[in-house]
């Protein structure tokens, strides 16, 4: 058995490693994602919505790779946005944001990016022999035609505050998707194929990480 530790204290994607199999180890990153973006933008490190998630999501997973809880173990970050009309928009956190957003996007589309990091800490008294793979996966989002008094009440739940792009598939707003294409999970946040492909490269058995009894 391979132990996960997952660099995140999101509760959607918690849930969906549990419901595929998975118990991890959950520790926040403690990541600052506004000054590290800012930076990188700056600097010229990012160049897309693509970009920005890896490099969040490598940062949280770097973020906890000497926390005690994290040591002979693969570590997972995560990160995820929304582009729409060519900006990408993250975690709105006040409720007019939100409703602006849902004004615009109703019965539109925006493709929806997850980065993914893992490292591999199984060997933390050799950091030489460290290594680390990423990738990001996609989905194109259509969101129905949402009415204003929907988008009121859906904000006023505070479910949109708190998740990127304001919306989620996996709680409230799943109803107000019309159609994903692509991965699913992505939208929730963290792809189980691509974390399969991730640890595959790394010379682990996907199924090792399985931990929940069924």
């Amino acid at each position: 058995m391979t132990r996960l530790v997952l660099a995140s204290t999101s509760p959607a994607r918690l849930a969906l490693l549990r419901a595929g199999g998975i118990d991890p180890i959950t520790i926040s990153p403690g990541v600052d994602e506004d000054s590290l973006t800012a930076e990188a933008l700056a600097d010229g490190r990012i160049q897309n919505t693509a970009d920005m998630v890896q490099l969040l999501a490598r940062a949280k997973a770097e973020a906890v790779i000497h926390h005690p809880d994290a040591q002979n173990a693969l570590i997972i970050g995560c990160d995820s946005s929304l582009e729409f009309n060519g900006e990408a928009l993250g975690k709105p956190h006040q409720a007019e944001i939100a409703r602006q957003r849902w004004l615009a996007m109703r019965g539109k589309s925006g493709s929806l990016y997850s980065g993914h990091w893992v490292i591999d800490n199984r060997s933390p008294e050799s950091p030489q022999t460290q290594v680390a793979v990423g990738s990001v996966s996609s989905a194109i989002v259509h969101f129905a035609n949402l009415s204003e008094r929907e988008i009121d009440a859906y904000v006023q739940t505070g479910e949109p505050l708190k998740v990127a792009g304001a919306f989620t598939i996996d709680g409230l707003g799943g109803a107000f998707l019309k159609a994903i294409e692509g991965d699913a999970h992505t939208v929730i946040g963290l792809s189980l194929p691509t974390l399969r492909e991730l640890v595959l490269s790394l010379g682990v058995e996907y199924t090792s990480l399985w931990n929940i009894d069924r």
